[in-house]
């Protein structure tokens, strides 16, 4: 499990149009990397647009956001078409970067358990070390936690 003050785990993975992204392209800047389960689900909708919502303030902070899930290439590009998203969404079909954050495990479906991507948040610093980890996290406002622990960790 991935802590506080631990160097983040590369990755190259592409977005919806393609493009590969890699942790280390980012170096310099703090990156908001988000998992989630599903494109186009109701909890993920509304957790990727409130970051579509604050991309603004957290642009200001000097942060780019990632999402992460294990839908392929076109689905992003419907999901982020659909909905305006206005950052990178990154295919991982064979979870090797949401296995490496540890964002792969048991959780309740519908009262039944199952395995899939847990909704997890890393915030990485610009040398590329977690700075702060949300393991559970409620869709609903926290695009703006984010931004709130960003300012206060920037001291800004």
């Amino acid at each position: 499990m991935l802590a506080v003050g631990e160097p983040a785990p590369d990755f190259a993975l592409p977005d919806q149009e393609g493009k590969v992204h890699r942790l280390s392209d980012y170096r310099g800047r703090w990156v908001v990397l988000y998992f989630y389960p599903k494109d186009d689900t109701p909890g993920c909708t509304k957790e990727a647009c409130g970051f579509r919502d604050h991309m603004g303030s957290l642009v200001a902070l000097g942060a780019v956001v990632l999402g992460v899930s294990a839908d392929d290439v076109e689905s992003h590009r419907r999901f982020a078409e659909k909905y305006g998203l206005n950052f990178p969404l990154l295919a991982d079909p064979n979870k090797e970067a949401i296995a490496a954050y540890g964002a792969w495990g048991k959780k309740n479906l519908y009262g039944k358990e199952v395995e899939g991507v847990l909704r997890q948040t890393f915030l990485i610093d610009p040398e590329g070390r977690i700075a702060k980890v949300w393991r559970k996290v409620s869709p609903e406002g926290h695009a703006l936690e984010v931004a709130e622990a960003l300012k206060a960790l920037r001291g800004a």
